[in-house]
């Protein structure tokens, strides 16, 4: 494995366990040069914990942007996740453009809604702004309601897989050269991931944690893109990423005080471990 230079975009809760605090220990353990470009930094995050504060960084991105290009500072994968307005995401797009490394892959996770509903920063027009940031994916990491508003699908609970490998294929047609599609669930007490390629899709199912936690889809994000920059096929580094994700969340739920997010660091080991990198 050759050492690789990775950007990842999204914002800072400095407490709270998801973003950049869950993206960059873990794409370091996976032994990756991990740089990052903050669009927000908050004291925590915002689920479950009231009188946050919020420092909005979207007017700093530019002047960095233009540093990195005046010292010709590439990357090998630019990651993004939550992006706070239209303004950033109009900012990656031009990232993709300007600091991307010979056969840079673009991956964005558009964090941005769940369980059928947009989160309460954005509307419609976030979406539609978000499609266009999509377009230029290399590898595209939706959960099923955002998939939903991206291509203007009926959100259901209840599916078969023509719904969800339709729901695939309308998100490459947006342009996403692959869609893997995370809490795909079959069947009671089994969820999964769905990967849509370019030549054909294939399916994850792995056992279904009864209770939830906050932060989970950055854990998933940044383990999928640890493991794929250390050469494992898309379909691995998806496999991976879900079983690495589910013994954050085992080991988290004896502890009713760790209610804001996963022990992710205490699993790191069994990570690096997955990747054969001890």
């Amino acid at each position: 494995m050759s050492y690789k230079k990775i950007l990842t975009v999204q914002d800072i809760s400095c407490v709270g366990q998801c973003s950049l605090t869950v993206a960059l220990p873990i794409l370091s353990a996976c032994g990756m040069e991990t740089c990052i470009l903050p669009s927000a930094v908050l004291s925590t995050h915002t689920a479950g914990f009231s009188g946050f504060t919020f420092r909005d960084l979207t007017d700093d991105i530019p002047a960095i942007s233009s540093h990195w290009q005046k010292e010709n500072i590439k990357f090998d994968s630019i990651y993004t996740g939550y992006l706070g307005s239209t303004k950033q995401i109009d900012y990656v797009k031009d990232l993709f453009s300007n600091v991307s490394a010979d056969k840079c892959i673009k991956i964005v996770d558009p964090a941005m809604a769940d369980n059928g509903k947009l989160y309460p920063a954005f509307d419609e027009t976030y979406v539609e702004a978000m499609k266009t940031l999509c377009a230029e994916a290399d590898i595209l990491l939706p959960n099923i309601t955002e998939a939903c508003f991206l291509t203007g699908t009926e959100y259901k609970t209840e599916y078969d897989q023509t719904y969800i490998k339709k729901l695939t294929e309308k998100l490459k047609a947006l342009g996403a050269k692959t869609v893997v599609l995370t809490g795909v669930s079959f069947k009671e007490g089994k969820t999964g991931i769905y990967v849509n390629e370019e030549k054909n899709s294939n399916y994850y199912e792995h056992d279904k944690v009864s209770n939830g936690c906050h932060g989970t889809g950055d854990v998933y994000a940044s383990a999928f893109v640890g493991a794929l920059m250390n050469d494992k096929t898309i379909f691995e580094a998806a496999k991976i990423a879900a079983d690495y994700t589910v013994k954050c969340i085992e080991i988290t739920q004896n502890d009713p005080t760790h209610w804001y997010g996963v022990k992710f660091e205490a699993v790191l080991p069994t990570l690096i471990k997955m990747l054969n990198l001890n």
